[in-house]
């Protein structure tokens, strides 16, 4: 079985820990064969600090390249799309970043495209994918704490002095950039099931774009589920499954969970080690995702069970309407 060679589209901080977190892995099984950023001087110094042989100044460049199996996209969010269809037209499988796209229109595009061009697409929820997310799924399936009726997320960092954050045109707000994490972790729960409502209220900063959200989810069976994100202040981070017989707890860093509390008992996932310095914490976790999106391709399918694109238009449809209620309104909202 061959290796599955990477290249990896912009040359930011989320794809520098993305490359780092592939180093983790195997190199009989990833290698990262090419990097693209608009800037070729980037990509340059990004290609000497990871080792990578091929660089490219323009992501059509990265598209044409026949060496490659799979491109991770870690443009900002309002280029997912553009990215995605372009390196998706050239026959190219994909892994995005979150937001898949910047709503649900955008989503039903970008897997339409993948379909035409018969390529595997998948969100990079990097969280489902984490041994300790495997976990709760299968502690679920077991019923370990009985019927759940209660899930509870919060994520809360200070972002707004960071411009892709709080900038309407670079697809800021809290809610796509951190809330969708705190959402895809419910819908993981309550097994990819479409909520019965959505209540949605929050905070806007004078660029237009949330600063603060609380969503409320009411499911069938009377479940319901409570989402805070903020990028106003620190929050615990935190989430609870609660169920008639215990609690499932992610005591910290709840989007890239490393341990979990199960009816009192603590257990750990430790992450590898990095080889370079990270901007994020744990993200060498991300190599689940990439290792996933390895087993995928390896055999022909289009999308992954674990983040499949019903999951990522279902995020994006809550999304959608969380963001409605609210007021925040994206010039990709009008097309």
């Amino acid at each position: 079985i061959m290796a599955i060679r990477w290249g990896i589209c912009s040359a930011g901080k989320i794809s520098h820990d993305f490359t780092v977190a592939l180093k983790t892995l195997p190199q009989e099984d990833h290698q990262v064969v090419a990097v693209a950023a608009r800037n070729l001087q980037r990509a340059e110094e990004f290609a000497q600090k990871h080792n990578i042989p091929t660089v490219y100044g323009s992501y059509e460049e990265l598209a044409q390249d026949p060496n490659i199996d799979v491109v991770y996209v870690g443009t900002i969010h309002p280029h997912h799309l553009p990215v995605g269809i372009l390196l998706m037209n050239a026959k190219k499988n994909v892994l995005i970043e979150k937001p898949l796209a910047m709503n649900l229109r955008e989503v039903h595009e970008l897997v339409a495209t993948a379909k035409m061009n018969d390529v595997f697409l998948m969100e990079a929820v990097w969280t489902r994918f984490f041994p300790a997310s495997l976990e709760i799924s299968r502690l679920l399936s077991q019923e370990t704490v009985g019927e759940v009726t209660m899930v509870r997320a919060d994520f809360g960092v200070p972002l707004l002095n960071t411009p892709r954050s709080v900038e309407k045109e670079l697809g800021g707000g809290a809610l796509l950039d951190i809330g969708i994490y705190c959402l895809q972790f419910v819908l993981m729960v309550y097994g990819g099931e479409k909520p019965e409502c959505i209540q949605a209220t929050g905070v806007c900063l004078d660029t237009g774009v949330d600063e603060s959200m609380v969503i409320t989810l009411k499911f069938s069976r009377g479940r319901l589920a409570v989402c805070t994100c903020t990028v106003a202040v620190e929050l615990p981070n935190d989430a609870i499954i609660n169920g008639t017989k215990g609690a499932i707890r992610v005591p910290a860093h709840m989007w890239c969970p490393t341990s979990l509390i199960v009816n009192g008992k603590e257990t750990p996932y430790p992450v590898p080690e990095p080889y370079l310095p990270l901007n994020f914490i744990n993200s060498t976790g991300m190599r689940y995702e990439a290792e996933e999106v390895r087993q995928c391709v390896l055999k022909g399918l289009k999308e992954s069970s674990r983040m499949s694109h019903a999951d990522s238009a279902l995020l994006a449809d809550i999304m959608d309407e969380a963001r409605r209620q609210v007021g925040v309104v994206y010039s990709q909202d009008h097309q």
